[in-house]
């Protein structure tokens, strides 16, 4: 089904690189019989018509278009997901004569990818405010809140990011740490985004920032540039895969 928002395109984008210093290849790594990439991208078609992969690899747009998804070759030199997602996005409306509204990034390394975190982001929309969406779920081990690996997210009244950091954040001043997480919600942020089509071509323009050369976070840097980032809430975990054992374990959970 494809979830339509005042009658605005959507398309789902799935940046996917072959290199990657933990997992070489890990786009095409076999769970029970299929790609990684088949399986993100049979997810995504849940919810969206449209969805294409934006590779820098001739062996995974070769993948692609074996189990008859679509996908666009893309350069090897982009830094993020984003700007891959932006030139794909150019890409495909040209190959389409076809013009989106909203682009969605969906990490291609998320292979049990929940349809809950796709409609949710396209819901985000529906406020005419929200530049860019996102996700956060609210942390429950109190080991989280202080993981650098899991970035927090705060947000003001009407969901929109106020700031994304790598530490706690807010600080409990009057609190022992091992008891922050039963005195106050945290949140941890689900790194998928959903954007405007010209808010996407804005972003990708935008030199790093400040405050995402200290985080490592390019998200700051849209807040830095004054972009709203809609923050929707979900209790569905993402499950992405930076390792082989990361990939053994989630074959193992979801059995």
């Amino acid at each position: 089904m494809d979830y339509k928002l005042n009658d605005l395109n959507i398309i789902g984008i799935i940046p996917a690189r072959y290199a990657s210093s933990r997992f070489p290849g890990k786009p095409l790594a076999d769970i029970n019989g299929k790609s990684m990439i088949e399986r993100v991208y049979e997810n995504s078609a849940k919810v969206l018509e449209n969805i294409t992969v934006a590779t820098d690899s001739k062996l995974i747009f070769d993948e692609v278009n074996r189990f008859g998804g679509k996908a666009v070759m893309t350069s090897e030199n982009h830094k993020s997901g984003t700007d891959r997602c932006a030139e794909a996005l150019e890409i495909t409306e040209n190959e389409r004569n076809l013009k989106f509204d909203i682009v969605i990034n969906i990490q291609g390394d998320e292979p049990f990818l929940h349809e809950e975190h796709l409609i949710k982001l396209i819901t985000c929309f529906n406020d005419k405010e929200s530049d860019i969406a996102t996700l956060a779920k609210k942390i429950t081990d109190n080991e989280d809140i202080f993981n650098p690996n899991k970035p927090k997210v705060i947000f003001n009244k009407h969901k929109q990011a106020l700031y994304f950091s790598r530490s706690p954040i807010p600080y409990l001043r009057n609190y022992e740490k091992k008891y922050w997480h039963l005195k106050h919600s945290f949140y941890k942020h689900i790194g998928i985004y959903a954007y405007r089509s010209d808010i996407l071509r804005e972003i990708t323009k935008l030199p790093a920032s400040e405050l995402e050369l200290a985080e490592s976070l390019e998200q700051n840097r849209w807040l830095e540039n004054g972009f709203k980032i809609k923050t929707d809430l979900t209790e569905k975990e993402s499950f992405s895969v930076d390792t082989p054992e990361d990939l053994r374990n989630l074959i193992k959970k979801f059995q």
